[in-house]
Formats: C-alpha cells, sequence, structure tokens
C-alpha cells in the first residue's frame, strides 16, 4: 500500500482527509506546525507518524518525503496572517514541498484548488494557485488536480447571517453552486491515489441558488427569511475602495468571496451531506 505525505493537515479539508486515510488503514506521515490542531483522536493511530515543519521555510522540510509514494496538499490561505502572502503559502510554499518531493522520489502529488481558477486569474489568491499548478504539470512527476467548487465552512457565513436575521447577497441571489462537505471531499482526495484523472472538478450533491441558500440557513436559525439584494453597482464600488484604501491582506479575502459568489460555481455532483444537515449542526 503506498505511504502518503499529507500537507495541511490541521485544517479544514486536511483534517478530513487525515482520518480518511487512517480509515483506509495508509501509512500516513502529516505535516504540521502544530500537532495540537490535529483532529481529536488522530494521535493514537499507529499508522501515523507526525512531522513538524513549516512549509514556506524549506530548510525544515529536509527529509520529510523519505519512503513517501504520495503527496497530498491542501496547503493554502484564506485569510492572510503572519505577514505572509499568497504567493508566500498557495505558490511558494507548495514549491517547497514539491521540490523536497522530486528530490525524495515521491511517485505523485495530488493538489486541492479550487473551482474556476485558471478564469479568475486577477484574484491574488487564484494567481498564485494556478502559478503552482502550472509548475507542477511540468515537473514530470504524476499528479491530480482537485478543483472543488467550496467548502461547507465557506457557507457558515450564510448562517451566521441568518441568525442575526438578515442574509446579503450579491445581485438577485440567482446565481448557483453546490458546496461540498469536507468528509465527502475527502474521500475524493483518497480516491485520487489510484486514480489516473489528472484534474478532478467536484461539488456536494444539490445544486443550490445562493437564495435557496440563504432561506436553508434562516430555516436552521429558527429566523423568519429577510434578504437583501445588493446591486452589482455598489459592490463593485465597495470593492474598488476596499482595494484603494486597504492592503491585500483585508481585500484579498474580501475579493474572492465577492468573485465566486458573482458568478456560478457548479461542478459534478458527489457527496451525501447536504447542507441543511451541516447549518442544523451548527445550531
Amino acid at each position: 500500500m503506498n505511504k502518503i505525505l499529507l500537507a495541511g493537515a490541521t485544517g479544514y479539508l486536511g483534517g478530513y482527509i487525515l482520518k480518511e486515510l487512517l480509515r483506509r488503514g495508509f501509512e500516513t506521515k502529516a505535516l504540521v506546525r502544530n500537532e495540537k490542531k490535529l483532529p481529536q483522536g488522530c494521535l493514537t493511530y499507529p499508522k501515523l507518524d507526525i512531522i513538524k515543519a513549516e512549509v514556506t521555510r524549506p530548510e525544515t522540510l529536509k527529509g520529510c518525503c523519505w519512503d513517501v509514494d504520495i503527496v497530498i496538499s491542501t496547503v493554502g490561505i484564506t485569510r492572510q496572517k503572519d505577514g505572509l502572502t499568497y504567493m508566500d503559502v498557495d505558490y511558494q510554499a507548495n514549491l517547497n514541498l514539491l521540490e523536497e518531493a522530486k528530490r525524495s522520489g515521491v511517485k505523485k502529488i495530488i493538489y486541492i484548488s479550487v473551482l474556476n481558477a485558471d478564469k479568475l486569474m486577477h484574484l491574488k489568491i487564484c494567481a498564485a494557485k494556478e502559478k503552482f499548478v502550472a509548475v507542477l504539470k511540468k515537473s514530470g512527476l504524476d499528479y491530480c488536480i482537485i478543483r472543488p467548487t467550496g467548502y461547507f465552512s465557506d457557507m457558515k457565513e450564510f448562517y451566521e447571517m441568518a441568525k442575526k436575521g438578515r442574509v446579503f447577497l450579491f445581485g438577485d441571489g440567482q446565481h448557483r453552486m453546490n458546496p461540498i462537505h469536507g468528509a465527502d471531499l475527502a474521500a475524493i482526495c483518497v480516491n485520487a491515489i489510484r486514480s489516473g484523472e489528472k484534474e478532478l472538478l467536484t461539488g456536494g450533491p444539490q445544486i443550490m441558488t445562493h437564495n435557496q441558500i440563504a432561506k436553508i440557513a434562516f430555516s436552521a436559525a429558527l429566523k423568519k427569511p429577510k434578504i437583501t439584494h445588493i446591486p452589482n453597482g455598489i459592490s463593485k464600488l465597495a470593492l474598488f475602495l476596499i482595494r484603494t484604501f486597504t492592503g491585500s491582506k483585508t481585500y484579498g479575502p474580501i475579493e474572492f468571496l465577492m468573485a465566486v459568489l458573482t458568478m456560478d460555481m457548479i461542478a459534478p455532483e458527489c457527496g451525501s451531506h447536504t447542507l441543511k444537515e451541516y447549518f442544523e449542526a451548527l445550531v
């Protein structure tokens, strides 16, 4: 059975991937900065090795890929912190990992990007991710790039607004998406270990409009639906002002959110977890 190195094991998706790998009996190395942030119970598994390193510092990665067959990377930031940029993490940190993987004879890298990133190169986060994808494709290693529509954890903002009594949406709320639960996406990522696919587009089992997502959030929060639709002209002006008067640390996550909420984000339907269940679990 292949031995796996998982980078980003303490993140939302990484935690689910780690549990899925261990459930299926894979020998796994988890690359972490802080092992205390690993999912509860994982540390007791005999087939798990913990490697403490920082992917932004290549000297700490030396030897991490020794005897590893497959690297799975969920490394990336949605909110810039520690003074790091998207290019520092989504591109350079993954490049550091790729170079170490090549030196150690790794056979394949599975990288989790985002749906439509190649069409959103004007966004800093997507530009960084796609720059790494371009290098990975030319690396000579086998690879699989997984492009999810969005995580259920991203949809938490709908629920938080619903709890306060009003959800704000861009445009008329008719754009559609099918976000995916971390557990369902983790299964797809682990399946990719033996798959010959080079690129996988994936979403959850339900395609919904933003209006429908908002109403599901109101139902879970036991609130009467109140939705305010923000005209596209106003949202574009707001983004222009944010870009003008703040740094990328502030506007980066906002511009990404506004971009994906003003377009359809639909991919082949997979998994079984529903957004209704996720919102109700938040309650």
